[in-house]
């Protein structure tokens, strides 16, 4: 079982954490061509991201919306929606103490009670949490995709959120919206204001 985030660096938008379980065999998955969701094109994480929705015994998405990024801090956010992903799993598999769960990164993620064994580099290495990537960015995008169509001349269904030139430029001219994070904005903010 692996988790994994997307949407830590962005200057708009969630941070979404996904939870994939596989009981099978990894060697018949690897043949998916599962791998970390920033090396795939975008028609290929939505085509992988189908098979894992079929192939997995367990998929779950954790949230943590642009207040909460605001509120707690990225890193705390983080570590909320990989918490809201996980609590998302059936009781006998939270109970199963045999059951250990792959983290990307350095850290474990705080209250949850399944043993966790973090792995740099995960979303590289380690099938479920490659997986976990993908699940997560594809519907994050998704989300974001919708954004655009509520809050035209940001790009955010070209860029997603991250802070590209062209996104920069479109916070300029139109100040912020309410999906994007005040304290990531702010130095591009006092930036333009001391021109």
């Amino acid at each position: 079982m692996g988790v994994d985030e997307v949407g830590r660096g962005p200057l708009a938008g969630p941070v979404v954490a996904a939870c994939v379980f596989f009981s099978a065999p990894v060697s018949r998955l690897s043949r998916l061509g599962i791998a970390d969701s920033k090396s795939l094109s975008s028609d290929r994480r939505d085509e992988l991201s189908r098979l894992i929705h079929t192939e997995a015994d367990h998929v779950s998405l954790g949230w943590s919306s642009v207040d909460e990024v605001n509120e707690l801090n990225v890193r705390q956010a983080t570590f909320l929606a990989m918490n809201r992903a996980l609590q998302q799993l059936p009781p006998f598999l939270m109970r199963d103490s045999r059951l250990c769960v792959a983290v990307d990164g350095r850290d474990k993620i705080p209250g949850v009670e399944i043993q966790q064994r973090t792995v740099v580099g995960g979303d590289r290495t380690v099938l479920s949490v490659a997986a976990a990537s993908i699940v997560a960015k594809v519907a994050r995008d998704s989300y974001m995709e919708k954004l655009d169509a509520l809050f035209p001349g940001y790009g955010f269904a070209k860029h997603k959120g991250y802070g590209t030139e062209e996104h920069r430029n479109a916070i300029l001219r139109l100040g912020l919206s309410p999906h994007h994070r005040p304290l990531f904005c702010r130095k591009l903010l006092t930036q333009a204001k001391s021109r």
